[in-house]
């Protein structure tokens, strides 16, 4: 075969991620490849042009700045925020509710066991050295041995009074520490169960960790400080601030955040070895990769890799994608980077290796314009998708084309939720700044209409199909205001608010889902009388599939299938809508997404 400079290096980079971002489609259903995966990859690869005659025209895919494979490979949705996870080799552990334990591939994301054994939710894990074992920690406030051969559980320690909050296994695998919001750090024999001393701490242990190199050197994490301990029980050295820790491979240093300063020392001397600014606003996490060149920073929903190799740290990857705070963040690989988020999402990100190839690093390092997507709004019978970002732009695109056909300017910034739609020739848009109010925009006079203050932040915001209202969620509250007047006309009880999503409208009809699956709705469009509920869930149009917006997937009705998911990077959008026609999605990277839902189902 006869290649074109850079074009063999291109066809290689392009089949990693091909593989990477359509792992699911490939694995489970080849056949599907054609029909699923090429049409979901960038245009610009050398994949998609080679066999984009193979794609069929009624799939329709729109996405913003930039058109290439995007640094994220995989994205893998939970049905609970993951607290923390482990890495080793080739598995992740995550813990999740009601108490398993979650085996991934690291390469894949894709699900390989389940260990289940804890009575309330994993909130911390760890592998041991050999790989052998597992330990983690729960809400059940005991600390649990598995064995990865059997997936059965060895030991189980009890003795803490409260939540495990971390956990840590010595080089030698002769004790495992936990830390316990109980304000102590137990140290357990892993051959004999019982518990070899007890250190108190002044609050909440936050995190520990045994020194890789040192099976007696302890750090812990309280009251944002940094402490040493020996296994005697002894503290070591004076604490220092700090929010969190992690040592490298070789146990030689450690890093740790306070504030937005990262600092690298020395394991043996705690000499400073590196100290840099990291962010403008607080590191919550850090981590070494493999090799040690490299430190990960978690700051907000926003990961950040150093190279750290000269006296000069300098920033090499700013990864955005989360919608939510970065809970934990560890690497897998010399080149990937998995972060897990409060927007229960665990994200894979590739690490660009520095080349001299032109074809390589053109495309892939055009840098992202699109400012992130806040909502998302599909109109059909108008043939257009409207999207608002964080930069406060409105946009309307052409659901044929995919080309925008207005953008105006609003004075929304970084807003907490919005919906924009277009009633009788003119955008409404409406959003809630900083969670305290709902403002209602004229994209056509340029003006504000409305402002309606509220106490708390709203779980959604959304106009009614005839723009005659505004719905929100509060508490345990649907409120719906008149954009007329302002005033509240309709308001109802609604479940219990931390498992419900968010309210899908329809017309005058408005239903709010929950995790599993299990909606409510009401119809406010009959004048002068209070909302008739709703409790049939929505069915899609002219056809037997329900759409599940919690796990952005469409089943049928009969049989429970799914016959259709986001998956891989495209797994978990910040905002996304089905009428039926088509499937639309926002992500927090800029890109839109738009799918024909009748080759879909096809």
């Amino acid at each position: 075969m006869i290649f074109q400079a850079g074009v063999s290096s291109r066809w290689t980079h392009d089949s990693q991620h091909f593989l990477l971002e359509h792992f699911d489609v490939i694995y489970n259903s080849p056949s599907h490849i054609y029909h699923s995966a090429l049409p979901l990859s960038p245009p610009s690869s050398q994949l998609y042009e080679c066999y984009s005659a193979e794609i069929p025209d009624t799939v329709k895919v729109v996405k913003g700045l930039p058109a290439e494979w995007g640094v994220c490979s995989c994205t893998v949705m939970l049905e609970s925020i993951t607290w923390d996870f482990s890495c080793y080799n080739n598995s992740i552990a995550i813990g999740s509710k009601p108490g398993d334990i979650i085996i991934l591939n690291a390469i894949t994301g894709s699900q390989t066991t389940v260990l289940s054994g804890h009575a309330d939710e994993v909130r911390c894990l760890t592998f041991s050295p050999d790989r052998a074992s597992l330990a983690s920690g729960g809400d059940d406030n005991t600390v649990k041995l598995w064995d990865l051969q059997t997936g059965g559980v060895v030991k189980t320690f009890s003795g803490h009074t409260n939540l495990v909050q971390s956990i840590s296994i010595s080089a030698d695998y002769t004790t495992i520490a936990s830390g316990s919001r109980d304000t102590t750090i137990c140290l357990w024999d892993t051959q004999t169960g019982e518990c070899q001393g007890v250190i108190n701490q002044q609050d909440s242990v936050w995190y520990i960790n045994f020194c890789p190199s040192d099976p007696e050197h302890l750090i812990s994490i309280c009251s944002d400080k940094l402490w040493q301990w020996n296994t005697n029980g002894d503290q070591i050295k004076p604490p220092f601030g700090g929010s969190h820790i992690a040592f490298s491979s070789d146990g030689t240093q450690f890093v740790s955040c306070c504030g937005s300063v990262v600092t690298v020392q020395s394991s043996n001397s705690g000499a400073t070895v590196l100290e840099f600014q990291a962010t403008n606003s607080d590191a919550k996490y850090c981590c070494f990769s493999p090799d040690g060149s490299l430190v990960a920073i978690a700051s907000d929903n926003t990961a950040y890799v150093w190279d750290i190799t000269n006296s000069n740290p300098y920033l090499i990857e700013t990864f955005v994608g989360h919608y939510k705070n970065i809970t934990c963040l560890a690497f897998s690989s010399p080149t990937t980077l998995i972060s897990a988020s409060e927007d229960r999402s665990v994200k894979f990100w590739q690490i660009r290796a520095p080349s001299v190839d032109p074809v390589v690093i053109g495309p892939e390092s055009a840098p992202l314009t699109s400012a992130p997507i806040k909502s998302i709004t599909l109109q059909t019978e108008d043939n257009i998708v409207i999207t608002s970002d964080s930069d406060g732009i409105v946009k309307s695109w052409d659901l044929s084309t995919g080309l925008c056909k207005t953008s105006f300017q609003t004075p929304a910034k970084d807003f907490y939720k919005g919906d924009v739609r277009l009633i009788d020739g003119r955008l409404i848009f409406v959003w809630s700044p900083g969670g305290r109010a709902a403002c209602v925009w004229d994209t056509e006079k340029g003006e504000l209409l409305l402002k309606i203050v509220v106490r708390y932040p709203p779980r959604d915001l959304r106009i009614s199909g005839d723009g005659s209202k505004v719905l929100a969620l509060y508490e345990h509250v649907l409120y719906v205001w008149s954009i007329q007047t302002g005033e509240i006309v309709d308001q109802v009880v609604v479940g219990d608010l931390d498992s419900i999503g968010s309210l899908t409208i329809d017309g005058s009809k408005a239903w709010a889902y929950w995790s599993q699956s299990i909606y409510q709705g009401w119809d406010f469009g009959i004048q002068g009388s209070s909302p008739v509920q709703l409790f049939n869930m929505p069915m899609l149009p002219s056809s037997n599939m329900l759409w599940d917006p919690s796990q952005t997937r469409i089943k049928n009705a009969v049989t429970g299938e799914v016959v259709f998911q986001l998956s891989g990077r495209l797994a978990g959008p910040v905002d996304v809508q089905c009428d039926g026609t088509y499937l639309v999605a926002g992500y927090e990277s800029g890109e839109i997404l738009i799918l024909d839902i009748e080759y879909v189902l096809l």
